[in-house]
């Protein structure tokens, strides 16, 4: 039975998290999370149970457990939520139009017409991020 466990003070080392989890039972896996950037603890971890009863028992013992100063926040794990995956936007064009034909074929287009990295028709893009830049240019002197 996979657990969450949160509320963590950010001093807390998984190793902290495995003692504690070990007094209710055998413990399978036990994860800190911690940031990517600067491996700072995020506060929360994930502990894997060999059984359910276990987990159980874990979460009636440890939920509300003063640890390092907080209380602890046990629960079951939810499975993750599917999120959109991709690079950034959620549209596919309308940011400029024009530009170098770099690694698009013969034509200079990237596809089908309204399809991502497409050419505006009426080019108003290019024309608007220019005058927007112009300006900001005047705004720093």
């Amino acid at each position: 039975m996979k657990l969450y466990v949160g509320n963590l003070a950010f001093s807390t080392s998984a190793e902290d998290v495995r003692a504690l989890f070990e007094q209710a039972g055998a413990v399978g896996s036990c994860d800190l999370m911690s940031d990517k950037f600067t491996g700072q603890s995020r506060g929360f971890a994930f502990v894997e149970m060999e059984s359910a009863q276990e987990g159980a028992q874990a979460i009636q013992r440890f939920n509300e457990f003063e640890l390092n100063g907080r209380r602890l926040v046990v629960n079951e794990a939810r499975p993750r939520e599917a999120r959109p995956g991709g690079f950034g936007g959620g549209f596919a064009s309308g940011f400029g139009g024009g530009g170098g034909s770099a690694g698009r074929g013969p034509s200079g287009g990237a596809g089908a017409p309204g399809g991502f990295g497409a050419k505006r028709k009426s080019g108003k893009g290019s024309r608007r991020n220019a005058r927007s830049a112009k300006r900001d240019r005047k705004a720093c002197w």
